[in-house]
């Protein structure tokens, strides 16, 4: 029920951090420009009042999604459970040796055999017996 409320407050800070975001002005004009150009006789909010509100209010509506995302990530509802997933799982993790150097005999090497001829010879070679059709 808190993750849910918490994800509803972090859409509408997104939303309005979307709109906040698209209003400032940019290289040249902008809201704040449209306004301060459109008023007559510097009445209202000016160029420089315009661009800080829009400025201060991007700073806390970052930091509001930063807080509120950390607060979902411990407001989830984890069902209860102690344990990973691996340990869910019932994989078991392999028991390491000590002090066993020579592992050679006990696991198969990483490197496939040679295919071998009847001969017993491997086939690998460039320069065999197999025809020759150059």
């Amino acid at each position: 029920m808190l993750y849910n409320i918490i994800l509803v407050l972090i859409v509408l800070v997104c939303i309005l951090l979307t709109i906040v975001v698209l209003l400032q002005p940019g290289q040249g004009g902008g809201l704040s420009g449209g306004l301060a150009g459109g008023m007559q006789g510097g009445a209202g909010l000016g160029a420089r009042r315009t661009a800080d509100l829009l400025s201060k209010s991007t700073s806390v509506l970052g930091g509001a999604l930063l807080v509120l995302s950390l607060l979902a990530n411990f407001a989830i509802d984890r069902g209860g459970t102690s344990e990973s997933a691996v340990q869910e799982s019932g994989v078991e993790v392999p028991v390491q040796q000590q002090n066993n150097f020579d592992n050679s005999s006990q696991s198969p090497s990483a490197v496939p055999d040679m295919p071998q001829n009847q001969d017993g010879n491997n086939d690998a070679g460039g320069s065999g017996s197999d025809g020759g059709n150059n």
